[in-house]
């Protein structure tokens, strides 16, 4: 049987174990073959303790983890005042919503999302956006499955390069 999920707001102390986690997932996703210098720096300067830290202490975002008995497993963050790289969406973003990849398929990912969407209603928010890449199957899958709609491109940069990312959006009911 499966362990309820449990979800709780991340607090500072959660700072190191949330940049590990970006770490691990980010690392999991997009490295496919071997790791490039770019990459490398790019993982090493952006999921470090001090800059989740900042994340948790900004008050225009709002991080939910869960957590099973021997600590957090994945984590779902929403920023505010994000506007959005296509027309027609709010400013909100789920900029992350990362589940270590041996807990996937345990639900963790629905829950997050599910307390993230009533964040975003709380906010008074009519719709939430998101950005992934476009060769992440599963996540797109996943988003497509949980009501969001495809609704164009843009592009993440790392270094020169420019990777294709697809942009979705979720209408949220009241």
């Amino acid at each position: 049987m499966t362990p309820p999920v449990r979800l709780r707001t991340a607090r500072p102390s959660d700072a190191a174990i949330l940049a590990a986690i970006s770490f691990e997932v980010w690392m999991h996703t997009y490295i496919r073959r071997g790791v490039d210098t770019a990459y490398a720096e790019y993982a090493l300067d952006t999921f470090t303790a001090a800059n989740l830290a900042a994340v948790i202490a900004d008050p225009g975002e709002h991080v939910i983890l869960s957590e099973n008995e021997e600590g957090p497993d994945a984590f779902i963050r929403l920023t505010r005042n994000r506007p959005a790289p296509l027309p027609g969406c709010s400013d909100l973003e789920i900029s992350t919503l990362y589940v270590q990849p041996r807990h996937h398929g345990r639900g963790l990912g629905r829950a997050l999302l599910a307390r993230g969407l009533d964040h975003a209603r709380s906010l008074g928010q009519p719709s939430v956006w998101l950005a992934t890449n476009s060769e992440n199957a599963p996540a797109i899958a996943f988003y497509l499955r949980q009501g969001f709609e495809r609704i164009g491109t843009t592009h993440f940069r790392i270094g020169d390069a420019a990777y294709p990312n697809d942009v979705f959006r979720l209408t949220l009911d009241r």
